[in-house]
C-alpha cells in the first residue's frame, strides 16, 4: 500500500519501550518516511507507526508490538523456513508480508534486522544477497 492510500499523514506515535526502540532506529535510515498507522476500520484512531522508503511500504508496527513487514514472496519463504517471522494471515495483495511480535529487547533487535533486510531490498540489494543473509542469520 502506498503512503497516500493510508490516509492523512501525521507523525508516528510514541509507543511502549521496545516497539519505540525499533521505530526510532528505522527513522534514522536514509529515505525513510515515518507516519502514523491508522486503524483499518477507523481512520481517526492511531494504531501504530508506518514506515516507507519513498512511496513503497517498508512495513508497520502496531501499538501492541505486532510487526507487519511488507516484503515479497522471495523473502517471505526463507524467513518462514528459518523461523525468523510468522505467516501473514491475510492473502491477496499482502501475500508477501510476514508477521513478527516485539515483546522484549531481543525481539526489538530482531525486528530491526527484519526491517533492515526489507529496507535493503527497497534500496536495490539483490534478492540473492538478502536470501543469503537470511540463511546465514545468527538471529535464529
Amino acid at each position: 500500500m502506498t503512503l497516500e492510500e493510508k490516509g492523512k499523514i501525521a507523525p508516528p506515535p510514541i509507543m511502549t519501550i521496545y516497539p519505540q526502540m525499533v521505530s526510532v532506529a528505522i527513522q534514522q535510515w536514509k529515505n525513510v518516511i515515518a507516519a502514523t498507522h491508522w486503524d483499518l476500520y477507523d481512520n481517526t484512531k492511531v494504531d501504530g507507526a508506518d514506515f516507507y522508503v519513498g512511496k513503497n511500504e517498508l512495513g508497520h508496527i502496531h501499538l501492541d508490538g505486532s510487526v507487519h513487514l511488507a516484503t515479497t514472496n522471495e523473502l517471505r519463504i526463507p524467513l518462514l523456513e528459518n523461523n525468523l517471522a510468522k505467516k501473514f494471515p491475510y492473502g491477496g495483495r499482502y501475500e508477501g508480508c510476514v508477521l513478527f511480535k516485539i515483546t522484549n529487547e531481543i525481539d526489538a533487535k530482531q525486528a530491526i534486522w527484519l526491517f533492515q533486510l526489507n529496507y535493503e531490498r527497497l534500496m536495490g540489494i539483490s534478492i540473492e544477497t538478502l536470501i543469503s543473509k537470511i540463511n546465514n542469520s545468527k538471529i535464529n
